[in-house]
């Protein structure tokens, strides 16, 4: 690379950006990601709804998006305050990394939507975090023991949303066994839009968390903010950009989440929606930033596999399953690339 003169202090095509106009970057960037995170797991919240015909799409969708919006209301920053605090040393990053590690995410989302692959955003964005962080300061930005709960619940939100639907499918069989098919249908029917809207407030507060957590790491480390406290008009940015793009939809993942996993009625829908509403408020409530995608994908293997092992489609889920490994590693690899890329333009 160039040294550049005494009278051009930097080489060339080095982009002189002040700390403001990047963060203004950061912040719009985060709203996009939120945005293309509820266009990504839009699926997570219908697929079941739609799958079962109890609503078509776009009102699946709206009343989705609806309910996004809504969990700004009811429930805290937990999620927001370890994404934004609790796993990477605000005073080791700048502007540059958080914006190197949303474009990182935001490319692994690309990727695995144009492969219909139902990964998580929230994954995506905490390995796009990391990874250039990592890149900028070392693994010291990293703070480690923050890091466990998040990719332990890789492996624990599907498990536990796998076992709370088995078990909800079970009692709730049980409840209905002797009443007639169709009453049973009917019931559920009405039903599955309780347990859809209570999961779509579990999906609103866990992912639209993750991107207040980074808006507000942002304003701390470009100086607006002495403290790290998540400012009220940063929630309900990002609740609106998240409910958005679950309006915009994810058409194709709806395929893979709703009919090539295994077959729903209204029955199963209630189910699977309602241990992963269960599952979501509780982990949000801790605090711990799980994934939508792993905790519906689950219980819906779990709905599927509660009535025999052969309903549910191994090799889809096998295929679902690698696409989680491969995220967070992923998204860090492209996000640490990034930084790289964005050190050497942005001064």
């Amino acid at each position: 690379m160039h040294r550049g003169s005494p009278l051009l202090p930097f080489p060339p095509g080095v982009l002189l950006v002040n700390s403001f106009t990047l963060l203004l970057v950061v912040v719009g960037l985060t709203l996009a990601f939120e945005f293309s995170n509820g266009w990504h797991d839009a699926a997570n919240s219908i697929a079941t709804v739609v799958s079962t015909r109890v609503l078509t799409p776009f009102r699946a969708v709206a009343w989705a998006a609806f309910w996004n919006f809504i969990a700004a209301f009811v429930f805290g920053t937990a999620v927001a305050n370890t994404i934004g605090k609790g796993m990477v040393h605000i005073e080791l990053v700048d502007e540059r990394v958080l914006l190197a590690g949303l474009l990182g995410a935001i490319t692994w989302n690309l990727i695995t939507l144009v492969l219909g692959l139902p990964i998580s955003s929230s994954h995506a964005l905490i390995g796009g975090y990391g990874g250039a962080a990592v890149a900028h300061a070392g693994f010291r930005a990293l703070i480690l023991h923050g890091w466990t709960m998040p990719v332990l619940f890789i492996f624990l939100s599907p498990v536990i949303g796998f076992c709370v639907s088995t078990v909800v499918t079970v009692v709730t069989s049980w409840i209905v066994h002797k009443q007639r098919p169709k009453k049973v249908d009917r019931w559920f029917r009405r039903l599955q839009l309780f347990s859809a809207a209570c999961y779509s407030l579990g999906h609103g507060t866990n992912d639209a968390q993750k991107g207040m957590g980074i808006i507000t790491a942002a304003l701390v480390a470009g100086g607006l903010m002495k403290s790290y406290t998540v400012p009220y008009w940063v929630i309900i940015c990002c609740h609106l950009a998240m409910g958005g793009g679950t309006m915009a939809g994810g058409w194709r993942i709806i395929k893979t989440m709703g009919q090539r996993i295994t077959k729903l009625t209204p029955f199963g829908g209630f189910s699977a929606e309602a241990a992963g509403a269960l599952t979501l408020i509780g982990t949000a409530h801790f605090g711990i930033p799980v994934s939508t995608t792993h905790t519906i994908t689950g219980a819906i293997v779990g709905v599927g596999a509660s009535r025999r092992l052969t309903a549910v489609r191994w090799g889809v889920t096998r295929q679902i399953a690698l696409a989680w490994v491969l995220t967070i590693p992923g998204a860090a690899l492209i996000g640490a690339v990034v930084f790289y890329v964005v050190q050497s333009w942005v001064k």
